[in-house]
């Protein structure tokens, strides 16, 4: 069985956080999208926030995620909690 994978890396040193990954989509063998953005800026420019896996299960997360950025005033610890609670 051949798997298809993808990365999203993050470097971080002193106060600079580099992070990237690639823009392919799959869906079984086929390519669906070639130029996804699979990391993206949240809470206006401050959170940066990147993707793997499932696409429509990430691109949701990340909508969710920036929803609830806002509702909280950009605190990102409290956005996740409450993400993770509606998640699962």
């Amino acid at each position: 069985m051949k798997t298809h994978s993808t990365t999203i890396v993050a470097v971080k040193k002193d106060a600079r956080v580099a992070i990237a990954g690639d823009g392919q989509v799959t869906l079984g063998n086929g390519i669906i999208k070639n130029h996804a953005k699979k990391v993206r800026l949240l809470a206006g420019g401050k959170i940066v926030a990147g993707f793997a896996g499932s696409a429509a299960d990430g691109i949701a997360l990340l909508e969710r995620l920036e929803q609830k950025l806002e509702t909280h005033g950009g605190n990102l610890t409290r956005a996740a909690v409450e993400l993770a609670k509606e998640w699962r």
